[in-house]
């Protein structure tokens, strides 16, 4: 193997470029031509291909995003889109890839192998943190501390004033961002997509905490949850409680993507980074890098899409106990 391509799709995540960065320098060390495609799976149907060198990543370990950009593309969903990308590809002798992504990416890689074999390791990035085959994937931890500074301030205005806030965090399908930005920051309820919450619960702990005279109260949700959106659940709540209860929403949105990365999201980026494009070049393929219990593991695609990551039931044990 003589050429390899690396490219973002779906969510930017912060650490994204740092896992660019190692990629590249990880496949120069080995004597590898890297080349960068913008905008994902959409750049290699436009041949927005083009070579990367130390220097091209050079001073972006710090920065947010991603400076091969990102998109999601409906062409590529079409044989005769990815057709013409697996063209684009072999007209710059590339012959493997690194995709950095998440369920999004890797389905698309999935389907791209299986029809023209071109090897593939992914990276997983996505704040979420729902990839089977990693304990936490790219940008999650710098999410959650993005999301636990918002909290923090939150709660300042909300002792303040006497006020139960409700905030929404990003989680489609996950509640990993709202579990621990609920635990580090406090909070006496979480609701999540991978447990049911009941309205009738959150009342009574907020009815609860009221009469022993707390000054405030924060409810985390996960975009995701089954009982809606937080606007929409504080106001079933407010049907429930009247007048007694000083109910507010704050939704975070995509400030928890944006943002410089933490240390670990560097460490780990830089990590998963060296780890795929080394296990490229050692016959790995269709396959995403991940670190299970500190080590470096490769899981098929397949199982990255397929296999749920359940949170643990001790976490959500833990919001319960000490949020007394």
């Amino acid at each position: 193997m003589k050429k390899v391509a690396v490219f973002t799709s779906g969510g930017d995540a912060p650490g994204m470029n740092a896992c660019i960065r190692a990629v590249v320098r990880g496949g120069i060390y080995h004597g590898l031509e890297m080349y960068g495609i913008r905008r994902g799976y959409n750049g290699m149907i436009s041949n927005d291909i083009f070579p990367l060198d130390s220097r091209s990543v050079s001073n972006i370990v710090q920065r947010g995003g991603t400076i091969l950009k990102s998109a999601r593309s409906k062409e590529f969903m079409t044989p005769e889109g990815r057709k013409k990308a697996y063209e684009n590809l072999m007209s710059r002798g590339i012959e493997g890839l690194i995709a950095i992504g998440g369920n999004g990416t890797f389905t698309g890689a999935e389907v791209f192998y299986n029809e023209y074999e071109l090897p593939t390791v992914g990276c997983p990035g996505t704040i979420d943190n729902d990839l089977y085959g990693t304990d936490y994937t790219i940008g999650f931890d710098t999410a959650v501390n993005t999301s636990l500074e918002a909290i923090d301030k939150i709660r300042d205005t909300a002792d303040s004033h006497d006020r139960v806030f409700f905030i929404e965090v990003m989680g489609r399908d996950s509640g990993y961002i709202a579990i621990q930005s609920g635990i580090g920051g406090g909070a006496e309820i979480v609701m999540v997509p991978e447990t049911h919450t009941p309205l009738k619960k959150v009342v009574s702990a907020l009815k609860d905490g009221w009469s022993r005279s707390k000054s405030s109260s924060i409810v985390v949700v996960a975009e995701g949850d089954e009982e809606g959106k937080a606007p929409e659940i504080a106001e079933k709540i407010k049907s429930k409680v009247g007048d007694k209860l000083d109910i507010r929403v704050t939704t975070l949105g995509h400030i928890q993507r944006g943002g410089i990365p933490t240390a670990y999201d560097r460490i780990l980026a830089s990590r998963l980074g060296l780890g795929a494009i080394e296990g490229l070049i050692d016959g790995q393929k269709n396959v995403m890098a991940g670190i299970v219990n500190n080590n470096l593991v490769f899981t098929p695609f397949i199982d990255t899409i397929k296999k749920p990551k359940p949170i643990h039931d001790d976490l959500l044990r833990m919001v319960h106990i000490l949020s007394i």
